[in-house]
């Protein structure tokens, strides 16, 4: 087991990883639309799941994995009524590749986001 760290992605804001490589799978903690730097990015629910979606990429890419190696994404919306407009920026990253995923609304998210994302992906061969 070995503990993924990179720069090009928010350092985790509580104790955890921000992901963990078993051997062949990688396991990301979620994702906010905090930049590297720790900001958190302007605008409604399309800027911030860009955002994630690339802390996600960062993190991955930190295994030697990718956004088409995931398997699934298990994804937190603050509100429904978000969902159409976050499907549009999810499925700019998720054209041929489709990995499963399921999607809940929930109460509140950290940093009061408005999306949070978390995936499994396979590394590299």
């Amino acid at each position: 087991m070995r503990i993924l760290q990179t720069q090009d992605a928010p350092s985790a804001i509580g104790p955890y990883s921000q992901a963990i490589d078993i051997g062949s799978l990688i396991f990301t903690s979620g994702q906010i639309a905090l930049t590297p730097q720790g900001d958190l990015v302007s605008g409604g629910i399309k800027e911030q799941t860009k955002q994630v979606l690339e802390n996600l990429k960062a993190v991955l890419q930190s295994g030697q994995s990718s956004l088409q190696q995931v398997i699934k994404t298990t994804v937190f919306l603050s509100n429904m009524d978000h969902f159409n407009d976050f499907n549009e920026i999810y499925g700019q990253y998720f054209i041929q590749h489709k990995p499963a995923r399921s999607t809940v609304a929930v109460k509140t998210l950290p940093k009061n986001v408005l999306v949070e994302i978390e995936c499994i992906a396979l590394k590299n061969s």
